[in-house]
């Protein structure tokens, strides 16, 4: 009985151990949402906190640093802010449903080359990545997604949005609000009816 309790103390120990020093060198506490959007264009890039983006998005205030970022893309402020605000009323199951299907797989994977962790070698680390955004937005936002809430959800500190992938995209759209009504509406209804 006496070697059962040290074996049980000294694992109970190394347990505490393994606990105790993933948090001390995975800091894994702070990768629970993005704080910052880096925006990457060519050799150019700009950084953007998600916070000041919130701001913007449900006051309009801006920092000197957003406002020039958003005067860049050439839309109004109202424009802008009613696109960030825009919700997308999805259930959890169903929106887990769709992110897991073959649809949802190959929309995520083309996306992973726009939006994607920084250092991601392949793009199923940015699927991954933007699966577990969308499914944590949803319950950020209790059934419903916007892009505040999608970069609220998304799993690591700094979120990598490459413009030249956002572009090549975009040559095949006549807008993003087109492009997001296709990929929410139309793989939704197929889901809803199944």
């Amino acid at each position: 009985m006496q070697i059962y309790k040290m074996k049980f103390s000294k694992f109970f120990k190394i347990i505490i151990f393994i606990l105790i020093s993933n948090q001390l060198l995975f800091d894994v506490s702070k990768a629970n949402a993005a704080e910052e959007i880096k925006i990457v264009y060519s050799i150019f890039s700009r950084t953007i906190k998600v916070n000041s983006l919130k701001t913007f998005a449900e006051e309009g205030n801006s920092t000197k640093k957003l406002k020039r970022i958003l005067k860049a893309t050439g839309s109004a402020d109202k424009e802008i802010r009613s696109l960030l605000n825009k919700n997308f009323e999805i259930p959890i199951t169903i929106a887990s449903k769709l992110v897991y299907s073959e649809i949802g797989n190959i929309f995520l994977t083309r996306l992973s080359s726009i939006i994607h962790p920084p250092r991601a070698d392949d793009e199923k680390t940015g699927m991954l990545a933007l699966r577990s955004s969308v499914i944590k937005g949803i319950y950020l936002g209790k059934g419903q997604i916007n892009l505040i809430r999608f970069f609220e959800g998304y799993p690591t500190k700094t979120v990598i949005l490459d413009v030249n992938a956002l572009s090549r995209v975009m040559n095949k759209v006549e807008s993003i609000s087109e492009l997001l009504d296709f990929f929410t509406n139309s793989p939704l209804e197929k889901i809803k009816t199944n």
